[in-house]
């Protein structure tokens, strides 16, 4: 695996388009849909992501970013970039920063799939989760950032924005264990695991009693998000493919597992000190978040971690899938491919 520094290199900046199409008919639609648009555009793509291509679109006068679906054949649900400019419209305005989505296009006929074009935010994006670009002493107050941000998520009210029907309240767990046990299980070119097949088989039935539904991002890391460039403020919430109506403590322990996560699989401080880095203990994070929804307590913690660590093992299960098909989007794809056993082992040891 890559080390801090090879992966933010990696993940960084943009680069030749990767996934090809025709930029003379993408220019053409702009023209017609894209308030004061002006051509011509240039299109690069951006190196970091996994799941959807993304390009920074470029024109004399501006600067923009698109978002798509992958090339090739995907599995039924996935890659929804219609829900992602959807969600972030539908935030715009409240305590949830997103970027500004400026068009959408349902025609799959013009680059070859849906694709929705918002703001280029400028800012930083952290790779490493200690932060270690930063003094140590400013450290804390971008993880209370993030807190205030999925806080914030998690309060507003689904309907006010228009979101009533962006997923069905209730029974969050067992629909999400059963929608990641199906791809999982229906993937059989990534092949199977044996602990993987015994956490589809135990989780269903170790689901906490009560239930909660809010607006949930499901990928909300510290690396999707776009910081002010001086300021431990976030500017802009990206990659909301997996978002929906559902629990908010699924969200907040995927959210909370950087502490447990190891580094080189994704942006994590497993196996490292926090108050030695600079960064709130997990029980204070856990506390502050607590203190701005209103809660007491999080019962049931390690069950929490036990599913999203599943779940997250599952779409890298989904990453190798593609790796194995051609159509993987990103360059470290082969990389996250190989952490998938490892996800799994993670998500077993809360069990």
């Amino acid at each position: 695996m890559a080390d801090k520094a090879d992966m933010a290199a990696a993940n960084s900046g943009v680069g030749a388009m990767r996934t090809q199409f025709d930029v003379g008919a993408l220019e053409g639609w702009l023209g017609a849909h894209l308030d004061g648009f002006a051509g011509p555009v240039t299109v690069e793509q951006f190196k970091g992501g996994q799941s959807n291509p993304t390009y920074r679109l470029t024109t004399p006068g501006a600067r923009y970013v698109l978002r798509r679906k992958p090339a090739g054949p995907v599995l039924k649900g996935a890659h929804d970039v219609l829900r992602e400019a959807r969600v972030q419209q539908a935030l715009a305005g409240s305590d949830v920063p997103v970027a500004r989505i400026h068009a959408v296009c349902e025609d799959g006929s013009i680059i070859g799939s849906a694709f929705y074009i918002m703001d280029m935010v400028e800012g930083r994006v952290f790779w490493d989760a200690s932060l270690a670009d930063l003094p140590k002493a400013e450290r804390a107050a971008y993880y209370d950032e993030t807190n205030r941000v999925i806080a914030a998520l998690h309060s507003v009210d689904y309907n006010t924005v228009g979101l009533g029907d962006y997923g069905r309240p209730g029974n969050y767990f067992a629909r999400q264990i059963k929608r990641w046990s199906e791809q999982y299980l229906a993937d059989e070119l990534a092949g199977r695991d044996p602990v993987m097949d015994e956490l589809v088989a135990w989780l269903p039935g170790a689901i906490p009693d009560g239930d909660e539904t809010s607006i949930v991002h499901g990928d909300f890391r510290i690396d999707n998000a776009i910081f002010h460039p001086t300021e431990p403020r976030i500017l802009a919430v990206l990659d909301w493919e997996l978002s929906t109506l559902g629990h908010p403590l699924a969200d907040f322990a995927y959210h909370a597992m950087v502490y447990s996560m190891p580094p080189d699989i994704v942006a994590g401080l497993g196996g490292a000190d926090p108050a030695a880095l600079g960064l709130p203990p997990l029980e204070d994070y856990i506390a502050a978040y607590c203190r701005r929804t209103g809660r007491s307590g999080i019962e049931n913690w390690n069950f929490y971690l036990a599913f999203n660590y599943f779940r997250l093992a599952a779409i890298f299960h989904g990453i190798k899938g593609r790796v194995l098909r051609g159509n993987a989007s990103n360059a470290q794809a082969a990389q996250r491919a190989q952490a998938f056993p490892r996800l799994a082992r993670l998500a077993h040891s809360f069990v």
